[in-house]
């Protein structure tokens, strides 16, 4: 669970944006989204695998 510690004199804006910032960092709205719905196993192998692809075929274009 995020949290976030109030310093005294700081408003509540500034503490939105300090937790917004914490969940960003944590990764937690990423998986979140990831989750959203169940993918099965073969279709993150495929994803996975065309993601390598095409990371690697950029690498080749960019040399």
């Amino acid at each position: 669970m995020t949290m976030v510690r109030a310093n005294e004199g700081e408003s509540i804006e500034v503490l939105i944006r300090k937790f917004n910032k914490k969940v960003q960092a944590d990764g937690i709205l990423t998986e979140l989204k990831k989750r959203e719905y169940y993918e099965k196993p073969s279709v993150q192998r495929k994803k996975e695998e065309a993601l390598r692809r095409r990371g690697g075929n950029r690498r080749f274009l960019r040399d």
